[in-house]
């Protein structure tokens, strides 16, 4: 992953259920730490709450494996800003195990309307956050 600005560091226990009949983290669970990160990440830019007026969506998501994890364990999972747009928003995901990387995950988030469902303009804060420029 390129140079990006660490927004959020998750701490994610690997339950007994997030695996698969071989005994590793299932691949689909990947994406629920990073959501998990990411929701934490948004608790944070919004610590008075969240917007009434909007809020993310999740536009595409993808993930490139490393190695298998295997409970117990706990993954950490960074947050990593990205390239923001109008309504957009790209975001980096590296999950560790250990200080080892075990997956990377790229995601984009639109903002959209509670009303409408349609895209609208990012807040503020979540420009200024995911540029890393507040803690």
């Amino acid at each position: 992953m390129p140079d990006r600005p660490l927004l959020h560091t998750a701490h994610v226990p690997v339950r007994w259920g997030d695996m698969d009949a071989l005994g590793h983290v299932n691949n689909a669970t990947y994406f629920t730490y990073a959501e998990q990160a990411r929701i934490e990440w948004l608790a944070h830019v919004f610590p008075e709450g969240w917007p009434d007026d909007g809020g993310p969506i999740l536009a595409s998501i993808r993930a490139d494996y490393r190695a298998p994890v295997h409970a117990p364990a706990t993954v950490s999972v960074e947050v990593l800003g990205g390239e923001a747009g109008r309504s957009s928003l790209m975001q980096g995901y590296r999950l560790l195990v250990d200080d080892r990387v075990v997956c990377e995950v790229e995601a984009v988030l639109v903002w959209v309307s509670k009303d409408t469902g349609r895209p609208v303009s990012l807040p503020d804060a979540i420009r200024a956050s995911n540029a890393g420029d507040i803690a």
